[in-house]
């Protein structure tokens, strides 16, 4: 019994963080219409951020070992990603969507290269390890400590899904979905298009790096490996199938595809033998992608399609 609790508890923290990445992109993507393909790389930023800060110190690295409270690691990181996306967006949300999207998955890899190459800060492909874990060191038990993490992943959630939801249906979130509908009209009334977009994407992205730190401080050692473009690539996924525009929907979405990919998984393990497994994972991406393609074709809105509003 023990057993099966500490799976679902530990499969519920791991949704956790794609639960999180994906509300991040709803408020991007979902609401304003920004197709900002570069999710794996503001995850990473907040991930090395409360990892440099919370870690302890490495003896083949010139920065870090800081050894501040995760609390406190948590909230840099959400402040580093939202600066990181200032600097992005300055430079891109002035351009369309398929050259955004170009755009910023070419700064994702360029996070992740500078990851990987940055060893005397990242330690590069040896990654950061011994990250703190919350309350770990008053926890013997793995159990207990992954249930009070998987308590401090639900409270978070529900605290930036509130947030959001008060902030979509506010006269800001109002604007965004205008902007989604027709920039040109938007624009046309007086609304700053570029600013309220640069905001959207700021908010985004911060909650993204939030999301990673919180990954960090669980897994308790990360590498540039952790932060591929099939992060960024199920993230959408998930919030599709769920509903964009909808912040329920990305949770529900974030949900289905996370267990129908860890399932897959599962299955693709007892079937396949040993000798084929490594070629055979690839099967989860095509799983996926048919999920994908049937949701488009006969429920193209999602689980949980937006709600209509007056002003729409």
């Amino acid at each position: 019994m023990i057993d099966i609790l500490s799976f679902v508890i530990f499969f519920f923290i791991i949704c956790s963080f794609y639960i999180i990445s994906s509300l991040g992109l709803n408020i991007q993507y979902g609401f304003t219409g920004m197709f900002n393909v570069g999710i794996a790389g503001f995850f990473a930023v907040g991930a090395y951020t409360s990892a440099i800060l919370t870690g302890p110190e490495y003896a083949d690295t010139i920065f870090g070992g800081f050894q501040l409270p995760i609390i406190f690691g948590w909230l840099c990181a959400i402040v580093v990603s939202g600066l990181a996306g200032v600097l992005v967006g300055l430079v891109t949300l002035r351009l369309r969507e398929d050259f955004l999207a170009i755009s910023t998955f070419g700064i994702a890899i360029c996070i992740q290269l500078v990851a990987l190459n940055s060893e005397s800060v990242t330690r590069g492909p040896n990654g950061l390890y011994a990250i703190p874990k919350p309350f770990s060191r008053y926890l013997d038990s793995a159990f207990m400590s992954n249930l009070i993490f998987l308590i401090i992943c639900i409270v978070t959630i529900v605290a930036i899904y509130y947030a959001l939801e008060r902030v979509v249906k506010s006269p800001w979130g109002r604007v965004l979905r205008s902007i989604r509908e027709d920039e040109v009209a938007a624009e046309a009334l007086g609304k700053n298009v570029f600013m309220y977009r640069l905001q959207a994407f700021v908010l985004g992205c911060g909650i993204m790096g939030l999301a990673g730190a919180m990954y960090a401080n669980f897994v308790r050692f990360i590498s540039p490996q952790d932060f591929l473009p099939i992060f960024t690539i199920q993230v959408y996924v998930m919030l599709i199938v769920g509903g964009k525009g909808n912040n329920l929907g990305a949770i529900v979405g974030a949900i289905v595809i996370w267990a129908l990919w860890s399932a897959s998984d599962s299955l693709i393990n007892f079937i396949v033998t040993p000798d084929y497994q490594t070629q055979a994972a690839a099967l989860r991406i095509i799983i996926v992608g048919m999920v994908l393609v049937l949701m488009l074709l006969f429920k193209p809105l999602g689980i949980l399609p937006e709600k209509k509003h007056l002003s729409s």
